[in-house]
């Protein structure tokens, strides 16, 4: 299912939906204003002088300059506390609680109450409410699915917590915010809404082990996975790979893209960034390894058993 691409003026949820209705009322309130100010100014600059002009630009002083700027003022004030009042609602005792950890530049994904542990993309079931705990590894980072809800910032020292909903099925791509470093605009997210069946199914196969490799050239790249450094790095489970610096590569083969939205998940664009991942994401932790074309061949034969 590819991204949705309606953004925030295609709420896929309640949360968006009240601040699409908030941005709808400002931008028409704005629209009727500055038509009024039009209409004033055509007729002060045409109008003749009968003699009455103090007395009627007094009152057009009083009405446009005080009562109008009040009444927008009060009416979009209002809305606005409406608005955070429903955003700011706890989640219900039955919500999927989702904790999410912003890295230079990814998604660390954790469900603390399924034993699931993911990057860069997480899934929810429609109709529920879903709590997100929101932190940063190190600088400020903020999170930002229009589509679903508005930005909250996550910070290194506090856990500020989201609540949204999906009411349909459908990937809802989201991004990081808050400029956080060179490459802040490759850090995007995406929740994909799912039935409950669905979203049971994926949870089940989140917690399963990966078979172990079937073939020589993956028993290979295994071994190579293991003594070259992506182990320091990265967490295989069922497998003495324990790293925590990088994302968890236990079901990697079941994401939709690589490097936080940097590439396509297949295993040729894989194998690019395995040989150059400077070359994609400058700066980030991972560089180039000293690797032959077949070892790498092996790595990656490896690596599409990771489903």
């Amino acid at each position: 299912m590819p991204l949705s691409a309606g953004g925030s003026f295609d709420p896929g949820g309640p949360v968006a939906a009240e601040i699409n209705q908030l941005w709808w009322l400002m931008l028409w309130l704005g629209v009727a204003t500055f038509v009024l100010f039009l209409v004033l100014l055509a007729r002060g600059l045409t109008r003749d002088d009968d003699g009455s002009g103090p007395d009627r630009s007094r009152t057009f002083l009083y009405a446009g300059g005080l009562v109008l700027p009040a009444v927008v003022i009060t009416v979009v004030f209002a809305a606005t506390l409406v608005s955070m009042r429903a955003l700011s609602a706890e989640a219900d005792e039955n919500a999927v609680v989702v904790e999410i950890t912003g890295h230079q530049w990814w998604w660390e994904i954790e469900y603390p109450e399924l034993g699931i542990s993911t990057a860069n993309e997480f899934h929810i079931p429609i109709g529920r409410d879903v709590e997100l705990r929101l932190r940063s590894d190190d600088v400020v980072h903020s999170l930002w699915l229009p589509e679903l809800a508005g930005k909250l910032d996550l910070l290194p020292e506090r856990v500020n917590v989201l609540v949204l909903r999906a009411d349909q099925p459908g990937n809802y791509g989201g991004t990081c915010a808050e400029f956080c470093g060179l490459q802040h605009t490759k850090m995007r997210i995406t929740a994909i809404a799912e039935t409950e069946e669905r979203f049971s199914a994926w949870v089940d196969r989140q917690r399963s082990i990966p078979d172990p490799p079937s073939t020589s050239e993956a028993e290979e790249g295994a071994r190579l996975f293991a003594i070259t450094g992506c182990a320091e790095c990265h967490t295989v489970r069922g497998t003495d790979a324990v790293g925590v610096d990088g994302p968890d590569l236990t079901h990697l083969m079941t994401r939709m893209t690589i490097g936080a939205g940097t590439l396509t998940n297949d295993l040729e664009s894989l194998g690019d960034w395995i040989r150059r991942p400077q070359d994609h994401k400058e700066g980030i932790s991972m560089e180039s390894p000293d690797l032959t074309d077949a070892e790498i061949d092996s790595l990656l034969a490896y690596l599409a058993t990771l489903e």
